[in-house]
């Protein structure tokens, strides 16, 4: 079981990581340096291998990373605005992360135990599933009250899309590498 786990972490790591590396090519002004990730070709560290928590925390930071490097590229924010939008942008993420950790959590468990999976175990699965969606939803609603109060509506309306597609397309490519109930 460990070994799955540890592939479908490392799967995703890689996922992330070729997605945020395309994503983010080229500094952006205004972009806080945690969010910028370092040049192609710079040689990687020697580690050694990951084990599936160091695999789970890389993910997700190449998922925030991911998704601050996007919204970077397609929305221009005047230096006001992105002094304003880019500290609370983090504390949005900080807070996406927690929802993010308890899914982790959650498919950690289910990818140790999906063989033996009984049908109080498969609901439990899916209703936290439909319980992240949720919070997530409820995240973005509360989020996009903040960012109104620094942008303009449509900057923040785009802002919360950007965030929403990114989103829907790492859970597609996330959950597309867990073996489904049987």
């Amino acid at each position: 079981m460990r070994r799955i786990s540890a592939a479908i972490a490392i799967i995703c790591l890689g996922a992330g990581s070729a997605i945020g590396w395309a994503a983010a090519q080229q500094p952006q002004p205004g972009v806080p340096p945690a969010v910028q990730q370092a040049k192609p070709g710079a040689p990687p560290p020697a580690t050694p291998p990951p084990t599936v928590e160091d695999a789970v925390r890389a993910v997700r930071s190449d998922l925030q990373n991911t998704r601050a490097a996007i919204i970077a590229k397609n929305v221009t924010f005047t230096p006001e605005q992105a002094a304003k939008f880019w500290p609370l942008f983090e504390t949005y993420q900080k807070e996406q992360s927690q929802i993010l950790n308890d899914q982790m959590r959650g498919i950690q468990h289910y990818v140790d135990s999906f063989q033996t999976l009984d049908d109080t175990a498969a609901l439990t699965l899916i209703n936290a599933h439909l319980d992240r969606d949720a919070r997530v939803n409820a995240l973005r609603q509360t989020w996009l009250a903040e960012f109104l109060k620094v942008l303009p509506a449509r900057l923040a309306v785009r802002v919360i899309q950007i965030d929403r597609r990114v989103s829907l397309a790492q859970q597609v490519e996330f959950t597309s590498k867990i073996p489904l109930v049987y």
